[in-house]
């Protein structure tokens, strides 16, 4: 399948270069680093081996780019409003966009705007970052979970997890709901935690305070989803997370990289959005809720700072 990637950066560029480098057909939207990836190329520097694309796909954009059978979306969710015009020059009738984002309820408000396009969620389990031009760094992990939300061809979808495993990608095609909200079990107290306590995810688990916060702030999304109907995001679940991230690399989540970089965080969906869903299902999360808090306060006094 020809495959477009909007939004190549540390997600984007992973999961588009290994497909690329399988022979997938890959074409890549850019911004900052055009120029740089124009004459060196696309560098993923991974624990499973590095590799490079000597001259990969490139475009600043979309309209110069062909249609594709699926398209990956790896901006921050931030941007998504710019989707309006980056996405139709890609679609034809039976395009399969992937939201490879964070949060819940992305989906539902992508949909609206393209009310006939096919969705699906990509829940990315990858430790991986890209803070310099044209290079990707791999940490640990980078398996896919495929949610489907909206394709009316299980065919297609069938062929997208096909070829991600010939990428020599981890994949599984996964219940939409489940996905969404296990994703949310690591996302919402990492990325907060390590903002509003400056420090990585290895500190938050050797300090044994902060390590039980977590995992009762995983608790809180647990019991959530049971009072949604969600099934298959549970205690066990929680657990296998902890371990997940005793067994990491000391990591900085991408809301910890925003901050850092000066850049605007995922509040709206990582926490304001699921804290909302689980209010009106009658099981309020405080514990994340102070969370969201903090980081709202963070963010306007960044933002009055500038």
């Amino acid at each position: 399948m020809r495959y477009g990637v909007i939004g190549t950066g540390a997600i984007g560029g992973f999961y588009g270069a290994r497909l690329a480098r399988a022979g997938q057909e890959v074409h890549f939207l850019l911004h900052r680093d055009y120029d740089y990836v124009r004459e060196h190329g696309l560098t993923v520097r991974s624990w499973q081996g590095d590799f490079h694309l000597a001259e990969p796909h490139i475009y600043k954009d979309t309209r110069e780019m062909p249609q594709c059978d699926v398209v990956l979306v790896c901006l921050k969710t931030n941007n998504n409003p710019l989707l309006r015009e980056l996405l139709p020059p890609l679609l034809h009738e039976h395009t399969l966009v992937v939201l490879i984002q964070n949060g819940v309820g992305v989906e539902a408000d992508v949909q609206k705007m393209f009310p006939s396009t096919y969705l699906a969620a990509g829940l990315a389990f990858i430790c991986s970052a890209k803070t310099e031009p044209g290079v990707v760094n791999h940490q640990f992990y980078g398996s896919i979970n495929i949610g489907n939300y909206s394709c009316q061809e299980p065919l297609l979808v069938d062929q997208l997890i096909m070829e991600l495993r010939e990428a020599d990608i981890e994949v599984n095609l996964v219940d939409y709901e489940t996905a969404r909200w296990r994703k949310a079990v690591w996302n919402m107290p990492y990325n907060g935690m390590t903002v509003a306590l400056h420090c990585q995810t290895k500190d938050l688990m050797t300090q044994p305070d902060s390590r039980r916060l977590i995992y009762e702030q995983m608790l809180e999304i647990c019991r959530a989803t049971e009072a949604l109907g969600v099934e298959g995001v549970d205690e066990r679940f929680a657990q296998k997370m902890m371990q997940m991230t005793d067994d990491m690399v000391p990591y900085s989540p991408s809301m910890r990289l925003d901050w850092d970089f000066h850049r605007p965080m995922e509040i709206e969906y990582l926490y304001t959005r699921p804290l909302q869903i689980a209010r009106e299902a009658g099981c309020p999360m405080p514990r994340l809720e102070m969370l969201e808090a903090q980081l709202r306060f963070m963010e306007a006094r960044h933002q009055g700072a500038e």
